[in-house]
């Protein structure tokens, strides 16, 4: 009878593996969502046009109230006036919205930073969903417009702010793709916005969206005394 063959020699165990498992979040993530703003947004939405205002040295003509802010927005259907986007940051997931409007789905991303983001004034942006804190960390502005020569309408972008906290981090493309997407969705023909001259940071991040910058084209504006000089005006 044949001799049995030794048995196989043990097989090595598996070295252990370092990497995080794959639902593990790299780094520091900051989950994000855009949303539309509602009524009970406008303290935020107030200071952070007065933000906006600082940043681009005109609090001289900044006279918005939180007032004069409710009585304008929210009194049509968004996107068929003034409508509003609110970028939401937080360290957890965000929970759902309780009522969200049938007009917009909320966009969600997450972000992994090497280093957590500082946030000085996380208080006085914070929302609260349930026991969870969530941070405003910007807004964008816009309405509908015309063109007669697309003839197509458009959306003009009247703000895009983003807290200096947040700057340079992804979070003013995706406000501004969030619009420049539901135009595409709408059919509309263009999104325009203006920049000031000396936003040379503003003017790079626009053309790098794939923006073109008119220089031949001027802004005129009629406010202020020079406007109500028309009130009694024989037309």
């Amino acid at each position: 009878m044949a001799a049995a063959a030794p048995p196989p020699p043990p097989s090595a165990a598996p070295e252990p593996s370092m990497a995080p498992p794959e639902t593990t979040p790299i780094g520091h993530p900051v989950f994000t969502r855009i949303r539309l703003a509602t009524p009970s947004d406008v303290p935020f939405i107030h200071k952070l046009i007065h933000q906006m205002a600082v940043f681009e040295r005109l609090t001289h003509l900044f006279s918005a109230t939180e007032s004069s802010l409710s009585s304008n927005l929210f009194l049509s259907p968004p996107f068929h006036s003034f409508t509003i986007f609110l970028l939401e940051l937080s360290s957890s997931p965000i929970p759902p919205l309780l009522s969200p409007s049938p007009s917009f789905t909320p966009i969600e991303k997450t972000f992994n930073f090497d280093i957590p983001l500082n946030d000085p004034e996380s208080d006085a942006f914070s929302i609260y969903y349930g026991n969870q804190q969530v941070i405003i960390g910007g807004f964008v502005l816009f309405f509908p417009n015309y063109s007669t020569f697309l003839g197509k309408p458009g959306f003009y972008v009247e703000d895009l702010f983003v807290r200096e906290c947040y700057r340079r981090k992804g979070f003013g493309k995706m406000l501004l793709s969030a619009v420049a997407k539901q135009a595409v969705k709408m059919g509309y023909g263009r999104v325009e916005w203006v920049v000031l001259d000396w936003n040379v940071n503003a003017i790079t991040f626009y053309e790098q969206m794939g923006a073109t910058v008119l220089p031949e084209w001027r802004i005129c504006r009629l406010t202020g005394d020079a406007l109500q000089a028309y009130q009694n005006a024989n037309v």
